[in-house]
Protein backbone atom coordinates (compact mmCIF):
# COMPACT_ATOMS: atom_id res chain seq x y z
CA UNK A 1 0.00 0.00 0.00
CA UNK A 2 2.76 2.11 0.92
CA UNK A 3 4.35 1.73 -2.07
CA UNK A 4 1.61 2.27 -4.40
CA UNK A 5 1.68 6.09 -2.83
CA UNK A 6 4.78 6.70 -3.26
CA UNK A 7 4.72 5.93 -6.97
CA UNK A 8 1.63 8.03 -7.09
CA UNK A 9 2.92 10.94 -5.95
CA UNK A 10 6.20 10.56 -8.57
CA UNK A 11 3.73 10.42 -11.22
CA UNK A 12 1.78 13.37 -10.14
CA UNK A 13 5.01 15.77 -9.49
CA UNK A 14 6.28 14.46 -12.92
CA UNK A 15 2.90 15.66 -14.63
CA UNK A 16 2.83 19.45 -13.06
CA UNK A 17 6.06 19.49 -14.81
CA UNK A 18 5.23 18.30 -18.27
CA UNK A 19 2.14 21.26 -17.98
CA UNK A 20 4.76 23.94 -18.12
CA UNK A 21 3.83 25.07 -21.75
CA UNK A 22 7.23 25.66 -24.08
CA UNK A 23 6.41 29.55 -24.56
CA UNK A 24 6.61 30.25 -20.58
CA UNK A 25 9.84 28.91 -21.08
CA UNK A 26 10.81 31.07 -24.07
CA UNK A 27 9.53 34.31 -22.78
CA UNK A 28 12.04 34.08 -19.96
CA UNK A 29 14.84 34.01 -22.25
CA UNK A 30 15.16 37.50 -23.17
CA UNK A 31 14.90 38.13 -19.52
CA UNK A 32 17.46 36.80 -18.25
CA UNK A 33 19.75 37.81 -21.12
CA UNK A 34 19.07 41.37 -20.70
CA UNK A 35 19.89 41.20 -17.05
CA UNK A 36 23.41 40.30 -18.05
CA UNK A 37 24.92 42.94 -21.07
CA UNK A 38 27.57 41.77 -23.00
CA UNK A 39 30.85 43.50 -21.77
CA UNK A 40 32.26 46.26 -24.18
CA UNK A 41 28.91 46.39 -25.75
CA UNK A 42 26.89 49.73 -24.72
CA UNK A 43 22.79 49.22 -25.16
CA UNK A 44 22.38 53.00 -25.83
CA UNK A 45 24.90 54.12 -28.61
CA UNK A 46 24.56 58.05 -29.63
CA UNK A 47 26.63 59.93 -32.59
CA UNK A 48 29.15 61.58 -30.91
CA UNK A 49 29.68 65.46 -30.52
CA UNK A 50 30.13 68.03 -33.31
CA UNK A 51 32.54 70.01 -32.88
CA UNK A 52 31.82 73.37 -32.10
CA UNK A 53 33.09 76.50 -33.87
CA UNK A 54 33.72 79.49 -31.19
CA UNK A 55 31.90 82.23 -30.86
CA UNK A 56 31.70 85.28 -32.90
CA UNK A 57 33.01 88.82 -32.25
CA UNK A 58 30.10 91.53 -33.15
CA UNK A 59 31.79 93.01 -36.29
CA UNK A 60 30.81 96.12 -37.69
CA UNK A 61 28.74 96.62 -40.39
CA UNK A 62 30.70 96.70 -43.25
CA UNK A 63 33.53 95.10 -41.73
CA UNK A 64 36.99 94.66 -44.36
CA UNK A 65 38.91 91.86 -43.50
CA UNK A 66 42.41 92.18 -43.39
CA UNK A 67 45.40 90.14 -42.33
CA UNK A 68 45.76 88.13 -38.87
CA UNK A 69 41.76 88.72 -38.64
CA UNK A 70 40.89 84.97 -37.25
CA UNK A 71 37.99 83.97 -39.17
CA UNK A 72 35.60 80.60 -38.84
CA UNK A 73 34.07 78.99 -41.67
CA UNK A 74 30.63 76.80 -41.50
CA UNK A 75 29.61 74.60 -44.56
CA UNK A 76 25.87 73.58 -43.55
CA UNK A 77 25.39 69.99 -43.41
CA UNK A 78 29.20 69.48 -44.12
CA UNK A 79 31.01 68.78 -40.52
CA UNK A 80 34.66 68.11 -42.24
CA UNK A 81 34.63 71.35 -43.69
CA UNK A 82 34.13 73.66 -40.53
CA UNK A 83 37.63 75.48 -39.95
CA UNK A 84 39.29 77.97 -38.10
CA UNK A 85 42.12 79.95 -38.24
CA UNK A 86 43.94 83.42 -39.16
CA UNK A 87 44.57 85.18 -42.61
CA UNK A 88 48.06 84.84 -43.41
CA UNK A 89 50.13 88.15 -43.73
CA UNK A 90 48.47 88.17 -47.72
CA UNK A 91 44.85 87.96 -46.52
CA UNK A 92 44.74 84.05 -47.57
CA UNK A 93 42.62 81.37 -44.94
CA UNK A 94 43.43 77.77 -46.06
CA UNK A 95 40.11 76.12 -45.96
CA UNK A 96 39.27 72.00 -46.35
CA UNK A 97 39.24 70.82 -50.02
CA UNK A 98 39.95 74.43 -51.41
CA UNK A 99 43.14 75.25 -50.16
CA UNK A 100 44.66 78.95 -49.75
CA UNK A 101 41.87 81.12 -50.53
CA UNK A 102 42.28 85.12 -50.89
CA UNK A 103 39.65 86.62 -48.12
CA UNK A 104 41.56 90.05 -47.26
CA UNK A 105 39.66 93.07 -48.29
CA UNK A 106 36.23 91.15 -48.29
CA UNK A 107 33.32 91.65 -46.13
CA UNK A 108 32.04 88.59 -44.40
CA UNK A 109 29.21 88.37 -46.51
CA UNK A 110 31.82 88.91 -49.62
CA UNK A 111 33.77 85.76 -48.16
CA UNK A 112 30.75 83.78 -47.75
CA UNK A 113 30.08 84.11 -51.56
CA UNK A 114 33.28 83.83 -52.51
CA UNK A 115 33.43 80.53 -51.09
CA UNK A 116 30.32 79.42 -51.83
CA UNK A 117 31.15 79.73 -55.68
CA UNK A 118 34.52 78.06 -55.09
CA UNK A 119 32.56 75.29 -53.53
CA UNK A 120 30.07 74.86 -56.15
CA UNK A 121 32.69 74.92 -58.63
CA UNK A 122 33.48 71.55 -57.99
CA UNK A 123 32.40 69.94 -54.94
CA UNK A 124 29.07 70.91 -53.59
CA UNK A 125 25.85 70.82 -54.66
CA UNK A 126 24.48 74.42 -53.60
CA UNK A 127 26.50 74.97 -50.57
CA UNK A 128 25.31 77.39 -47.88
CA UNK A 129 28.79 78.83 -46.44
CA UNK A 130 28.71 81.02 -43.63
CA UNK A 131 32.11 83.38 -42.42
CA UNK A 132 31.86 84.46 -38.88
CA UNK A 133 34.61 86.88 -37.30
CA UNK A 134 36.15 85.07 -34.23
CA UNK A 135 39.08 87.65 -33.27
CA UNK A 136 40.28 90.74 -34.57
CA UNK A 137 43.77 91.52 -36.04
CA UNK A 138 45.84 93.23 -33.44
CA UNK A 139 45.71 97.01 -34.13
CA UNK A 140 47.92 99.27 -32.09
CA UNK A 141 48.27 102.88 -31.29
CA UNK A 142 50.58 104.79 -29.68
CA UNK A 143 51.69 107.04 -26.90
CA UNK A 144 54.13 109.48 -26.18
CA UNK A 145 55.11 112.94 -24.43
CA UNK A 146 53.85 114.16 -21.25
CA UNK A 147 51.27 111.27 -20.86
CA UNK A 148 51.23 109.25 -17.24
CA UNK A 149 52.02 105.69 -19.47
CA UNK A 150 53.56 105.96 -22.47
CA UNK A 151 53.59 102.97 -24.62
CA UNK A 152 51.98 101.09 -27.58
CA UNK A 153 48.12 99.97 -26.87
CA UNK A 154 46.13 97.72 -28.66
CA UNK A 155 42.79 99.01 -30.44
CA UNK A 156 39.49 97.84 -28.42
CA UNK A 157 37.77 95.07 -29.79
CA UNK A 158 34.84 96.84 -29.65
CA UNK A 159 36.51 99.59 -31.44
CA UNK A 160 39.12 98.04 -33.82
CA UNK A 161 38.99 100.25 -36.94
CA UNK A 162 40.01 103.66 -34.40
CA UNK A 163 38.78 105.14 -31.07
CA UNK A 164 38.95 108.60 -29.60
CA UNK A 165 41.42 110.78 -28.57
CA UNK A 166 40.24 111.00 -25.26
CA UNK A 167 39.91 108.06 -24.91
CA UNK A 168 42.93 106.82 -26.10
CA UNK A 169 44.26 109.35 -23.32
CA UNK A 170 42.62 107.67 -20.60
CA UNK A 171 44.39 104.20 -21.70
CA UNK A 172 47.41 105.83 -21.00
CA UNK A 173 47.00 107.05 -18.01
CA UNK A 174 46.02 110.83 -18.61
CA UNK A 175 47.87 113.79 -19.10
CA UNK A 176 51.14 114.61 -16.58
CA UNK A 177 50.97 117.67 -14.36
CA UNK A 178 52.83 119.49 -17.50
CA UNK A 179 51.03 118.38 -19.95
CA UNK A 180 49.70 120.98 -22.65
CA UNK A 181 46.54 118.99 -24.11
CA UNK A 182 45.92 122.19 -26.81
CA UNK A 183 49.78 120.93 -27.90
CA UNK A 184 48.90 117.59 -29.43
CA UNK A 185 50.85 115.98 -32.65
CA UNK A 186 49.75 112.62 -34.45
CA UNK A 187 51.65 111.33 -36.63
CA UNK A 188 49.83 109.35 -39.41
CA UNK A 189 50.91 107.33 -42.44
CA UNK A 190 49.01 107.90 -45.29
CA UNK A 191 48.17 106.31 -48.56
CA UNK A 192 50.57 107.43 -50.65
CA UNK A 193 53.18 106.41 -48.08
CA UNK A 194 54.64 109.61 -46.43
CA UNK A 195 54.02 110.55 -43.03
CA UNK A 196 51.12 113.22 -42.35
CA UNK A 197 51.92 115.54 -39.08
CA UNK A 198 48.16 116.48 -37.61
CA UNK A 199 47.54 119.14 -35.23
CA UNK A 200 44.91 118.33 -32.38
CA UNK A 201 43.43 120.68 -29.65
CA UNK A 202 42.34 118.14 -27.23
CA UNK A 203 41.22 121.15 -24.72
CA UNK A 204 38.94 122.26 -27.24
CA UNK A 205 37.33 118.54 -27.59
CA UNK A 206 37.16 118.33 -24.31
CA UNK A 207 34.92 121.41 -23.77
CA UNK A 208 33.19 119.82 -27.04
CA UNK A 209 34.07 123.01 -28.66
CA UNK A 210 34.79 120.90 -31.63
CA UNK A 211 33.91 117.42 -33.11
CA UNK A 212 36.09 114.13 -31.84
CA UNK A 213 39.12 113.58 -33.27
CA UNK A 214 39.55 109.78 -34.17
CA UNK A 215 42.66 107.53 -33.36
CA UNK A 216 43.38 105.10 -36.40
CA UNK A 217 45.74 101.72 -35.87
CA UNK A 218 49.27 103.22 -36.41
CA UNK A 219 49.09 106.58 -35.12
CA UNK A 220 51.51 108.14 -33.27
CA UNK A 221 50.13 110.56 -30.55
CA UNK A 222 52.33 112.97 -28.69
CA UNK A 223 51.02 115.19 -25.71
CA UNK A 224 53.22 118.22 -25.78
CA UNK A 225 54.48 119.90 -22.71
CA UNK A 226 53.52 123.17 -21.24
CA UNK A 227 55.79 126.25 -21.55
CA UNK A 228 55.49 128.25 -18.29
Amino acid sequence: MLLRYLVIVVTGAAGSLCAQSPASVASAEPNSRSSYPVPGVSNNSSPSPAVLLPPGVNAPSGYILSANDQVAVEVFGEEDLRTNGRLNGEGNLSVPLLGSVHLGGLTLSQAAARLTDLYARDYLVNPRVNVMLVGYAKRRFTMLGQINRPGSYDMPDGSPEGIDLLEAVAMAGGYTRIAAPERISVRRHSNSGKDEIIRVDAKRLARGDRGNFTVLPGDAITVGESIF
